[in-house]
């Protein structure tokens, strides 16, 4: 049983970018796929596609690599179940002055901090990239 889910993830992500895997394989959810899509679109993740599997959903994620790196050097869960944390849109975090990225859930659904900093829309932390 996991706790959470989105933790989970980015530690799946994590483990397999620090042995140079090509591919990780994790339970499939709306919110990962949210996650995953914001991750592709601003170039950490090369792409990923929804299976099943034994009769049940699975994100599989093609990693990126540029020159033998990773663009993922830091990954970390910020809001967790235990303590959430929440931000209005005028006090959204900046990453590495911008270089880094905010993934932010919000009324309007899941976006990046730049995003969500320019609709105006604060919402929950969810993770933080670099």
């Amino acid at each position: 049983m996991i706790i959470d889910p989105i933790s989970d993830m980015l530690t799946r992500i994590r483990n397999s970018v620090a042995i140079r895997q090509e591919s990780v394989e994790m339970p499939a959810s709306k919110i990962k796929e949210a996650i995953l899509a914001i991750l592709k679109k601003e170039g950490y993740i090369a792409d990923f596609k929804v299976k099943s599997k034994n009769g049940f959903s699975v994100i599989k994620v093609d990693l990126e690599y540029k020159n033998g790196e990773s663009p993922i050097q830091h990954i970390e869960r910020v809001s967790k179940p235990g303590l959430r944390i929440y931000t209005p849109a005028t006090r959204i975090p900046r990453v590495l002055s911008g270089f880094g990225l905010i993934i932010i859930s919000t009324p309007q659904g899941v976006m990046s901090g730049r995003n969500a900093r320019k609709k105006g829309i604060g919402g929950e932390v969810i993770c933080k990239v670099w």
